[in-house]
């Protein structure tokens, strides 16, 4: 596996997890009214936009890099 596959397979799971986390915590807000849980998930869904940005550019620069 290249250094490229490694990097896209290890930021798709982040983004993943990024998401899923802040989606249980604002869940979890939801129920328990705990502002830390709102400021959590939401830092959480940006940080995962944030990933979803640094992935495209990334898979922009390296296009010429193959897979393998």
């Amino acid at each position: 596996m290249s250094l490229k596959a490694f990097h896209i397979v290890f930021i798709a799971l982040s983004i993943l997890m990024a998401f899923g986390c802040g989606a249980w915590l604002l869940h979890e807000y939801v129920g328990t009214r705990d502002l830390a849980e709102l400021i959590v998930g939401v830092a959480s869904i940006l940080g995962g936009a944030g990933l979803v940005w640094y992935g495209r550019s990334v898979l922009r620069k390296l296009k010429h890099i193959s897979y393998l």
